[in-house]
């Protein structure tokens, strides 16, 4: 990768649309765009603009273009953005044309947005917001990129940082007096306490952070019960569509099945799992069993689902507390099933597959158990890199509170650990910034 090429790249989706963006960025963007359009329009206009081949005069198309000189633009660097019109031909004509020049190829992957962090308009929060914004699939997962993408969080963590700075340059006011009497004791529980109120801010945020997982990743609903109760069906319903094999043999679902739902701005993954049973003789389904139990394990809820139909499939497994109790196949007339008055437990809800009977009160009552997992997107710490980042940074402020209060130059160090800690989360480290803070302490005339 070099930041001296001009690159482009199709920043609209592939294939046939109304309008494709063609986005180029670096030094060569002003020169192709003149080549191409006949001459550079005014800045952060769109205009419309006759597109020719520079050799042949052939016209490619007749497009819109934006020029957006740097650094006021999304990388920081020169910027050109051609509208061009969404076919296939179009667009592959103009990118031919761009890749006879020398120094101008196409982009990598993330290379624009790394640009953008290279010149100082993103910090490292915001491009993992970015990356979130684009795959998200929900409400609260767009509300929680956005917040990050926004800088809402990175002004936190800058604000962590500042204290940090804050913190270190108290403690080296204080060093040149610490053999002083008194001066470095009571010092050192000044500085002791302003670490203990960042050090509750940063976990408060770890706190609430693992509900941002659950933003992320979905709500993990695992469908449980015996074998031919219907988990495949009733999956198969909730996601509209035939996701898993259904038969009246027991034991057809071997493997696990997921599908994720989006359920009142929650993204849910749902899964299917093989029917539960002691002795199972195939090893195949066996292993079914085994993956079923350890789904049950991992998952935020479990589903249990019985029906009529398969004696005692009612009562859950020793141990288990399901979150919702489902009874399936409710069209079964009395005829069908020498069960249907024996069931020991009343369910929570009692639906058909076969003809949808029930299906929307399920849908409401699985909506409302998930519902208490969206606030989430408020969360600040979101990724892993974020939290262990965190983690880190607690870490060395606990050791800093473990020095003695006369040892400050260990608590120096500590601090200072941490602080370059909290930096990376942004990615922005700046060692003058300390030394500011230092130097801003000091007499006018000294």
């Amino acid at each position: 990768m070099t930041s001296s090429d001009t690159i482009f790249a199709l920043s609209s989706g592939a294939g046939r649309a109304a309008v494709a963006v063609l986005r180029l960025s670096g030094p060569g963007s002003s020169m192709v765009l003149t080549a191409l359009a006949g001459g550079l329009p005014a800045p952060r206009h769109l205009v419309p603009r006759v597109l020719r081949d520079p050799q042949t005069s052939e016209i490619l198309d007749k497009a819109a273009v934006v020029w957006l000189p740097g650094p006021r633009s999304f990388t920081g660097e020169d910027v050109a953005e051609l509208h061009l019109h969404g076919s296939p031909a179009v667009f592959g004509g103009v990118m031919a044309v761009l890749r006879r020049y020398t120094g101008i190829r196409p982009a990598e992957a993330g290379e624009f947005t790394r640009r953008a962090f290279a010149n100082g308009k993103m910090d490292l929060v915001e491009v993992e917001g970015l990356s979130d914004l684009l795959t998200a699939q929900t409400g609260a997962q767009r509300r929680q990129a956005i917040r990050q993408m926004s800088g809402m969080a990175s002004s936190v963590f800058e604000g962590w940082r500042r204290q940090l700075l804050e913190i270190r340059a108290g403690i080296e006011a204080v060093v040149d007096f610490a053999d002083e009497p008194g001066v470095a004791a009571e010092a050192g529980r000044t500085i002791d306490a302003d670490i203990r109120r960042l050090l509750g801010e940063i976990r408060d945020c770890m706190a609430a952070s693992g509900a941002s997982e659950v933003v992320r990743d979905g709500v993990r609903l695992v469908l449980a019960g015996y074998p031919n109760t219907g988990k495949s069906s009733l999956l198969n319903s909730l996601a509209g569509r035939d996701a898993a094999i259904v038969s009246d043999r027991p034991g057809t679902t071997r493997d696990v099945i997921e599908v994720m739902l989006d359920l009142k701005g929650v993204a849910v993954m749902l899964t299917d799992t093989a029917g539960l049973r002691g002795a199972v003789d195939d090893e195949v389904e066996a292993e079914g069993v085994r993956r079923s139990r350890c789904q049950m394990e991992a998952a935020d809820m479990v589903l249990w689902v019985s029906s009529p139909d398969v004696a005692g499939s009612e009562t859950p497994e020793p141990g288990l507390t399901p979150a919702l109790y489902i009874r399936n196949k409710a069209d079964l007339t009395a005829g069908e099933s020498r069960l249907l008055r024996n069931e020991i437990l009343e369910p929570n809800v009692t639906v058909s597959t076969r003809t949808g009977a029930g299906m929307d009160d399920l849908i409401n009552q699985i909506s409302n158990l998930v519902s208490g997992f969206g606030g989430g997107d408020s969360a600040l710490l979101v990724s892993v890199r974020q939290k262990s980042i965190a983690e880190e940074s607690i870490r060395f402020l606990n050791d800093s509170l473990s020095a003695a209060s006369e040892a400050l130059e260990v608590k120096a160090e500590c601090i200072r650990l941490a602080s370059e800690s909290v930096g990376r989360l942004t990615g922005r480290v700046d060692v003058e910034e300390w030394l500011g803070a230092i130097f801003s302490r000091f007499c006018i005339g000294k």
